[in-house]
């Protein structure tokens, strides 16, 4: 869904008055935060406001309708046809009259307008109104039904994602005190105390993530699903699944030495990961399962394992990474290319001695 900026804090209180103080207050701090730019908020200045009210003692005295003077203003702005002028055409054309464009905007000129009375005299409208002068209503706004003021905000320079900048203002906000904060939710009383519920980019990133996450899940639940079916066995597939977390010591690594954000396509590369290293997980397994049939020993069998499928797994996680350097300057998928660059560079090596040491010492426990 759309957001209103990249970066927007949503104040709630119980007072629009106090809810715009906060709201200043928030803008500050996000105007002396390093990389924050385009600082706005929902309140409007003090504009004067002009209210033109008829007195109807006085109109009536005269015997003039309220509906005549608004008619008489209402033509002068928008026009109106005065009478109709008939000649030798089919149709009457319209008499259209209006105030110039550039004297509508002026309140004596409309005030010197006449209208005419119950007996024919007639009378400026200046005489039959009040002016006064007041001040503009500020517009309130609501979120899921509850008042709400907005600050709102960008980011800028090196870093460009809006969690940075979120995550530097907020500490500053913190120091403020008498601010409760949320992330996900709004305030649970809204109309007790005041609060910050940070939105905007924020919302997105934590809404894809969270769904990733959970789907990441799901994918380990199916991928240790299938390997009991083919293994029959609740342990072994713990063991080819092991390395997985082993991805974390090459990905992040990898995004903090080239300074690359850590990105919704790097979380992509994650998930993708998972399916590689089980596989090359599976080849070293299913390789010791088969020499343990044919009577080898089990040391010899876990050795012979590495040696032996140490060539083609090694070859298919470099052809990955070959193939995978082509998107590593492109501005959207070099997440997914630095997770599949560094996550299979480290995952692939682990796995080659975590695997065959994980399975030995499980198969000798089970046969002690």
């Amino acid at each position: 869904p759309p957001v209103l900026a990249p970066l927007v804090a949503e104040i709630y209180g119980p007072d629009a008055d106090g809810r715009q103080r906060w709201a200043k207050a928030v803008r500050a701090e996000l105007e002396r935060t390093p990389g924050v730019v385009d600082v706005d908020d929902s309140g409007i200045g003090p504009a004067p406001r002009l209210v033109v009210q008829v007195d109807r003692r006085k109109a009536a005295l005269l015997g003039v309708s309220q509906a005549a003077i608004t008619e008489t203003v209402r033509a002068a702005l928008s026009g109106a046809d005065a009478t109709y002028l008939h000649d030798d055409r089919k149709y009457p054309a319209a008499a259209w009259l209006q105030l110039p464009a550039e004297r509508q905007g002026e309140l004596d000129t409309l005030l010197q307008l006449q209208v005419r009375g119950a007996d024919g005299q007639l009378a400026p409208i200046r005489e039959l109104v009040d002016v006064t002068t007041t001040g503009r209503e500020a517009p309130v706004y609501h979120k899921d039904l509850l008042p709400v003021s907005f600050v709102t905000g960008d980011v800028a320079g090196k870093v460009d994602s809006p969690l940075y900048g979120m995550f530097a203002a907020r500490t500053r906000i913190a120091a403020l005190g008498g601010l409760d904060e949320y992330f996900v939710s709004q305030p649970d009383d809204p109309y007790r105390g005041y609060a910050i519920k940070w939105d905007g980019e924020w919302k997105i990133t934590y809404e894809t993530f969270r769904d990733m996450g959970v789907t990441y899940a799901c994918g380990l639940v199916l991928i240790y699903l299938l390997v009991v079916a083919h293994f029959r066995s609740y342990l072994v597939p713990l063991i080819i699944m092991a390395p997985i977390p082993l991805t974390v010591v090459g990905v992040m690594p990898g995004h903090a030495l080239l300074g690359a954000e850590y990105t919704a396509t790097s979380m992509i590369g994650m998930i993708a990961l998972a399916g590689i290293i089980v596989r090359n997980s599976i080849l070293l397994v299913d390789f010791v399962q088969r020499e343990l049939a044919e009577g080898m020993a089990l040391k010899e069998a876990v050795v012979r394992s590495a040696a032996t499928r140490a060539q083609p797994i090694l070859l298919t996680g470099l052809a990955a990474v070959l193939g995978a350097l082509f998107i590593l300057d492109d501005p959207i998928f070099n997440g997914l290319a630095i997770s599949l660059i560094f996550g299979i560079s480290v995952s692939t090596l682990l796995t080659l001695v975590v695997i065959p040491i994980l399975y030995f010492l499980a198969v000798r426990r089970a046969a002690s």
